[in-house]
């Protein structure tokens, strides 16, 4: 008998705390699904969701980051149209320049006021569930 099990990720929500108003910074995906996401991956077998969220900042911002805490999961079925995926969503913080590197085509700096319309997969629901946190303290 064969099992079919969710795909483990991780998405991380990085804050830049060397620029005013502490911006996130969102990928312009160079893969389909096409448009702007956090900065994230697929966790490796053997690989722990701390160190697998470190090592997709290095690769798609090119940045070391301070993880801070384990913000939520998210685990819809129609989250990835792809295939079934469960995301655990990590708080971080950087500083420096980021450059867009592994399957991110471009990056920008937004502020929460200010977000793309064209999110990949659930990404507006995190994001909307964050600005919740960041200004009332309400988790999702």
């Amino acid at each position: 008998m064969a099992y079919r099990n969710p795909a483990p990720t991780v998405d991380i929500i990085i804050e830049m705390i060397d620029r005013p108003s502490r911006p996130i910074i969102l990928i312009e995906r160079l893969n389909i699904p096409l448009g702007w996401a956090l900065p994230g991956g697929f966790v490796d077998y053997g690989e722990a969701v701390e160190t697998a969220a470190v090592r997709e900042a290095q690769e798609e911002i090119g940045l070391g980051i301070q993880l801070l805490e384990q913000f939520h999961v998210y685990s819809d079925p129609s989250r990835d149209l792809r295939k079934h995926t469960i995301s655990v969503v990590f708080l971080a913080t950087a500083t420096g320049q980021p450059i867009a590197g592994d399957d991110a085509k471009n990056f920008k700096l937004f502020d929460l006021w200010e977000l793309p319309k064209n999110l990949c997969f659930d990404h507006d629901q995190i994001l909307q569930d964050y600005w919740r946190y960041r200004h009332y303290g309400k988790r999702p």
